[in-house]
């Protein structure tokens, strides 16, 4: 239920006065969807969720639809919502999928890395390292192009097949990504096993290795339930973005093991008890979540969602 006024904003004064919600929702979220989503939906989701004030929306991914076949109509899609006046950066996994992207116009594009050799293997066929030199021409094309660039890092606090992930290591592809021409980094809790001593332990790692926390975002999974409370962790140590996805959708097509992104509404709902600005409106989030969920099949998997869906959050 909606009660006026809640939750009651108390600030913290260790916390950033504002933080930007990267949202990874028609991207990361529906990619792993049992059921291909007819684009028109996808479309009219990135909309509503750009209409809730979300300001950097992850549009798709131009990779082989063998591997993704969720996320087959990048080329139909994109066009789609282009107009919006909003950053809709877009997953490229090598130079093809680059091309693909800045024929239609994107400005921002990412790349996708790992910290472990096996989910490297799982989800790109190559080691570490391989996957590493291919994605070096990949950015040094966009740098050149102006083309802002993000490298998602997956694997950082734990691998289903490795177990534990030293923290040398993954501060050792960090820098590696960076000195690529990386603008931003995302940290990756793929598979949720990450701890807020753990993620604490990490920043401090990476700051002195020279990658400081404005240089990076974080991508938490609440399998745990430790989503909330990492991204807390990464507040308090300078961290200004976020991932989260819309109604908490989304997985790994590639681990198993992993469950849903942290849910965007669970995330504006703390921030703004803490006194964090956003610029959401989270009723018009709520009813985009509400929205999509109803497209799905299910109802969504945030408590916030759950919480609020009632009669002032109808679809719009």
């Amino acid at each position: 239920m909606t009660v006026p006024g809640l939750p009651m904003a108390v600030p913290a004064g260790d916390l950033p006065a504002r933080v930007r919600i990267h949202e990874v929702g028609a991207r990361d979220g529906l990619q792993n969807e049992k059921a291909t989503v007819p684009t028109e939906v996808k479309a009219e989701f990135i909309r509503r969720l750009a209409g809730a004030g979300l300001t950097t929306i992850e549009a798709t991914s131009f990779v082989h639809p063998k591997w993704v076949p969720q996320l087959a109509d990048a080329e139909a899609l994109f066009p789609m919502v282009a107009d919006l006046p909003v950053a809709l950066p877009v997953l490229v996994p090598n130079e093809r999928g680059l091309d693909r992207a800045l024929t239609l116009g994107a400005r921002r594009v990412a790349v996708f890395a790992s910290a472990t050799e096996s989910f490297a293997k799982a989800n790109l066929n190559r080691t570490v390292d391989e996957s590493l030199a291919m994605f070096e021409p990949v950015v040094a094309r966009a740098k050149a192009d102006d083309v802002h660039v993000r490298g998602y890092l997956s694997m950082c606090f734990g691998d289903p097949w490795e177990g534990p992930v030293p923290i040398p290591q993954v501060v050792r592809v960090c820098r590696a990504l960076t000195d690529m021409g990386c603008d931003e980094l995302s940290l990756g809790d793929t598979i949720g096993v990450a701890t807020p001593g753990h993620v604490a332990a990490l920043l401090v790692a990476l700051d002195e290795a020279g990658i400081p926390p404005s240089a990076l975002g974080v991508h938490f999974h609440d399998t745990y339930g430790q989503a909330l409370a990492n991204t807390l962790a990464a507040l308090q140590h300078g961290v200004t973005t976020v991932d989260a996805s819309a109604g908490g959708l989304g997985g790994c097509p590639y681990a198993k093991s992993a469950t849903g992104n942290l849910a965007t509404e669970d995330l504006v709902w703390m921030l703004r008890g803490l006194g964090v600005d956003t610029g959401i409106d989270l009723g018009r989030l709520v009813a985009t979540s509400t929205w999509m969920a109803a497209h799905l099949g299910r109802p969504s998997p945030s408590r916030t969602v759950r919480a609020l869906s009632h009669e002032d959050t109808e679809e719009q």
